[in-house]
């Protein structure tokens, strides 16, 4: 199974719990932005968690570098496989954006693309299904199509863009997110089914 596939199927499986499921669906119908972005960070690093990784995050902070943080990078999550090397490069690179801004968006995938990770995801939301392929194609002219062909061919590792959908609350979790995957080779994100 690959890394991508592994990570999705561990996140569904953590979001259902009703520890986070319950506050999510909350957030999204109250669109409480700050209480879906810490609710969605504290599921996301229990899924780096389930796969074995330690994740820094805010409100998790992390002594496995030299350096002791909460966020690295500037980077909403980052996780790291446990080894004894002092300064390891992150398994995962997550940004959890919940501005209505494409531009934003926009940023958040420019950060995540510009690490070294094997595996790079950004959350972010729209109030319904219609607004999602608007931003990924936005996301695709804009991020994608400033970056020279030779750069997004030499990129490592898998890119997601995930899509929380505040009308589809009623499917959480299945029908509340939509999942991109970068193509590198052709520049352009497709839908995961």
């Amino acid at each position: 199974m690959s890394l991508d596939t592994q990570w999705r199927t561990t996140f569904f499986d953590v979001v259902q719990r009703s520890e986070y499921a319950a506050r999510l669906k909350d957030a999204s119908l109250r669109n409480a932005n700050s209480q879906w972005t810490q609710t969605l960070t504290d599921a996301v690093v229990v899924v780096c968690q389930a796969q074995y990784w330690i994740a820094a995050a805010k409100g998790h902070q992390l002594q496995f570098l030299p350096e002791s943080r909460s966020e690295y990078l500037g980077i909403d999550v980052i996780g790291f496989e446990r080894n004894d090397q002092r300064w390891s490069f992150p398994i995962v690179a997550i940004e959890l954006e919940n501005s209505k801004k494409d531009d934003r968006v926009a940023y958040s995938l420019w950060k995540v693309l510009c690490l070294r990770a094997r595996l790079r995801i950004v959350f972010c939301y729209r109030p319904s299904p219609e607004a999602g392929p608007n931003l990924i194609r936005f996301l695709g002219v804009n991020v994608l199509g400033s970056m020279r062909i030779e750069d997004r061919l030499n990129l490592q590792g898998d890119t997601l863009v995930v899509m929380g959908y505040r009308n589809k609350s009623d499917t959480f979790p299945y029908g509340f997110f939509k999942w991109w995957k970068l193509d590198s080779n052709i520049g352009r994100f497709e839908p995961i089914r």
